[in-house]
Parts: C-alpha cells; sequence; structure tokens
C-alpha cells in the first residue's frame, strides 16, 4: 500500500527514493506495484521500503519505543515483530517515517538489511520529529 504523507514528507521521500540502492543484501531491486516514489523492493519474497507513513502509536510510549528500539549506523528504529514472523522497523526521529518489512524469509539477516538503508536516510530524511 503507497502511503500519502503530507507535502513535505512527499518531497523528502522523493528525495529518498533517488539514493536508495540497487541491492540490498545482495537481492536486486523488485519494487511493488502501482510503481511510486514512496515505495520500493528488494528481492522475492520482497524486503519493502515505504517512505510517508504514519508514526506508529507504539512511538508514542516511551517504555516500548525505548525497549523495542534499535540503533543502526546513526539511525533510529522502532522494532515490531507481526505474527506471521515478519519486522517491521520504523525510523524514529527524522522528519518523514520510513518503514521497513522484513519478510520472515528475511528475519534471518538480523538488522543487515538497515544498514544498506541508513545512509540515503541520513543524507535525504533530516532529524527532527514529524
Amino acid at each position: 500500500m503507497v502511503p500519502s504523507p503530507g507535502a513535505k514528507a512527499a518531497g523528502l521521500c522523493r528525495d529518498l527514493h533517488k539514493q536508495l540502492p540497487e541491492k540490498v543484501e545482495g537481492l536486486g531491486r523488485t519494487d511493488p506495484g502501482p510503481k511510486s516514489d514512496l515505495t520500493a523492493g528488494w528481492g522475492d519474497p520482497a524486503i519493502i521500503l515505504r517512505c510517508g507513513v504514519e508514526r506508529p502509536p507504539e512511538m508514542l510510549d516511551p517504555e516500548i519505543a525505548k525497549s523495542d528500539g534499535v540503533k543502526v549506523n546513526g539511525v533510529a528504529w522502532l522494532l515490531q515483530k507481526r505474527d506471521d514472523g515478519s519486522y517491521v522497523f520504523t525510523t524514529g526521529l527524522r522528519l518523514a517515517y520510513v518503514e521497513v518489512t522484513l519478510p520472515k524469509e528475511r528475519t534471518g539477516d538480523g538488522l543487515g538489511p538497515l544498514t544498506d538503508f541508513a545512509a540515503p536516510i541520513k543524507k535525504t530524511i533530516p532529524k527532527g520529529v514529524a
């Protein structure tokens, strides 16, 4: 599903889209449909990135955010495990929220995919609170 952020976040997401890597964890780009500057994918089953998503309600709870947060190469992420075994990571403290979903088949890679996203996010999505 393509997010529908406000104009400022959408502009940041377009900038991010231009900086995203062609490969993540050695997986080639396989963007989901419909084609959008707000979504990207790699591999099959795909690692999916969505930019401009809503802030997860869990981020408002400091206990959850602290216990379920990770920092990878200077980018803070909220980690959420889904019932189907997949993981969803959402950036925090940035002017647009970026969400990365790792299907359960890719969770053995640990936080590796997030490493590939750190530099483009730091370059295009400034720190702040959206």
